[in-house]
């Protein structure tokens, strides 16, 4: 499928109408690129879009008004083919909406925009998600990029740290291997910014995160001045993960989460759920920048 190219003199970026999923983010100056290459070995995405749920449902499934509904894991946008809406040299538009495909497991009428703009050498990554319904509509979305670890050639996995805005005291929420969050954190941050990567920090799937004070995160290299400015106002939660033993690390910026194991299914009730009335609009963006 053909790629949908916009650009500043500082940056060139790709996107898929597949999921309109961003697949490349390369620095115009010396060709580096900072996506993973979705070594199918590891993982074979990007960045998929997280719609209309984010994580695991308990049971693969939730219940509205009495109906039982069955839905994948981060929900089905990352799989339908978006139709390119508005394009220019240095922003797209990729529209995706309801259907009766999309009807028969998520009974809300909608359409979901992605915005991607690039500016100098930042891109920013807008969700834009109308209720056209005529009842309140229930969503989560989130993004999952994936970023190359080490991303200069002759350094290492270990030699990269994410720096946070500010200093955090913060524990991960455990996932179970249903892919459920648990019910008690483990200690991961004790008034520092500074996570040290490592592959071992994965072993039990993502690190999530909530209540963070940071707006933003940094992924640095100890060895050069590679890396990157991620920015996630407005998201309430953050992942942070990478497929056993591949050398990448996503930052993921979520509105939604993944059911807790005690959780009721009721989608109304699911924690971190958003809600639209009929013609409301809801907008959220996150935006990286090179360095």
């Amino acid at each position: 499928m053909e790629l949908v190219t916009i650009r500043t003199e500082d940056i060139t970026v790709k996107i898929n109408p597949q999921g309109a999923e961003l697949t490349s983010l390369i620095k115009n100056k010396d060709g580096q690129e900072y996506m993973w290459s979705a070594d199918p070995a590891f993982w074979s995405k990007r960045s998929p879009v997280l719609f209309p749920v984010v994580g695991t449902l308990k049971e693969n499934c939730y219940y509205y008004k009495g109906e039982r509904y069955e839905l994948g894991r981060h929900g089905f946008a990352r799989d339908r083919r978006f139709e390119t809406e508005e394009q220019s040299e240095k922003e797209v538009v990729f529209l995706l909406k309801s259907d009766e495909e999309s009807l028969a497991i998520y009974p809300f009428h909608f359409s979901f925009r992605i915005r991607y703009r690039v500016e100098g050498e930042s891109l920013q990554v807008s969700y834009e998600v109308l209720n056209t319904g005529s009842e309140e509509m229930y969503f989560s979305v989130g993004g999952h990029p994936a970023f190359r670890v080490p991303v200069k050639e002759g350094e290492e996995y270990s030699d990269y740290y994410l720096e946070f805005e500010k200093a955090e005291t913060v524990g991960r929420w455990p996932i179970s291997a249903e892919g459920l969050i648990e019910e008690f954190t483990m200690p991961l941050l004790d008034n520092s910014n500074e996570l040290p990567l490592a592959k071992e920090l994965f072993a039990r799937d993502a690190i999530v995160l909530k209540d963070l004070q940071s707006e933003s995160v940094k992924l640095l290299s100890r060895k050069s001045a590679a890396g990157l400015d991620f920015s996630f106002k407005g998201f309430p939660y953050l992942g942070i993960w990478a497929a056993k033993g591949a050398d990448f690390v996503c930052i993921e910026p979520w509105c939604g989460i993944a059911d807790t194991v005690n959780a009721d299914q009721q989608l109304p009730h699911k924690e971190g759920i958003n809600s639209l009335f009929p013609g409301d609009v809801f907008r959220r963006s996150w935006s990286v920048s090179v360095k």
